[in-house]
């Protein structure tokens, strides 16, 4: 049963000396053994601080790169191996170096959702829940955002004293929901209110009545003293929020919300990675994790 595999990760990752990281993407059982549970740079930054030794990140692959940057000197690894992100892996650094020669004037700037080599070449890096404070109080006018075209179009409409290049990039998983679903969703529960993430077309987000991160999304269903919202993020956090608000009725804005690297990491690979049967442990080379772990600094030195 569930429940016993859940005490089995639970007596081994206090023997072997290992912190749990589950994004808010995992599924409740996986949510329910980590340690931690949130967005990817949060958890990095609790990783950080956490007593063990060994982090074990429930995510994907650039989630566990960002614990390893942080936390050189721990063990780190990725629950699953081939959990990926089709964003963080849509631009290398040799063709984000070949654009900056094209706006030598332009401040690049790196959503967390990038890889540890593609972070090399940012000047600042920035999360979904930072990037307009970020955006705003770096001293460069013109900044090129990567690799997130909708983030990009969002930090942009807010900031129109400043000049940005954004290039064709983004999250399949976000971007592949249109306008008409959200239309749908609106029509089928009425008294509702739309929270999206970001990461969604400009049409979807102009249709929302919260936009922000997933822990800003999670945040607001909790507190808001209304009692119906269609969630406009991967479909899990419909699930977690069913938990949390008991008393509320939470929607999928589409049932294609669904992240199938997310949706790769179950309980049992949890358990294969703590017995040494599974994951993948992450390495970066040092002369890598201290340039890339540069932009992470002036966004730490910016208040993000």
């Amino acid at each position: 049963m569930i429940k016993d595999l859940q005490q089995k990760i639970l007596e081994l990752k206090k023997e072997k000396d290992v912190c749990i990281l589950a994004h808010s993407y995992m599924s409740e059982d996986v949510c329910e053994v980590a340690d931690f549970v949130g967005d990817s740079y949060a958890l990095a930054v609790k990783a950080k601080s956490a007593p063990q030794s060994t982090v074990i990140m429930c995510g994907v692959r650039f989630m566990a790169e960002t614990v390893k940057m942080l936390s050189p000197q721990k063990k780190v690894y990725l629950s699953h191996s081939e959990a990926g992100c089709p964003m963080a892996e849509q631009m290398d650094r040799d063709v984000i170096a070949e654009v900056k020669k094209m706006y030598p004037d332009y401040a690049v700037v790196a959503y967390i959702n990038t890889t540890a080599e593609l972070k090399t070449i940012a000047d600042y890096c920035v999360t979904s829940s930072s990037a307009v404070k970020i955006c705003k109080a770096i001293p460069e006018k013109n900044i090129l955002f990567i690799p997130d075209i909708n983030l990009g179009t969002y930090v942009k409409n807010q900031i129109p004293e400043k000049n940005f290049k954004l290039l064709s990039g983004g999250c399949p998983t976000h971007a592949r929901i249109e306008k008409n679903e959200v239309l749908a969703a609106k029509k089928l529960h009425s008294e509702a209110l739309v929270l999206v993430h970001p990461e969604c077309r400009p049409e979807v987000a102009a249709l929302a009545d919260y936009i922000g991160s997933t822990s800003g999304i999670m945040d607001y269903a909790i507190k808001s003293d209304k009692k119906e919202f269609i969630i406009g993020t991967e479909n899990s956090i419909v699930q977690h929020l069913q938990f949390k608000c008991p008393d509320k009725k939470l929607y999928a804005l589409s049932k294609n919300f669904i992240c199938p690297n997310m949706k790769l990491t179950t309980l049992p690979d949890v358990y294969a990675c703590l017995t040494g049967n599974g994951g993948e442990e992450i390495f970066l080379d040092e002369q890598t994790r201290v340039a890339a772990v540069k932009c992470i600094d002036k966004m730490i030195e910016l208040g993000g």
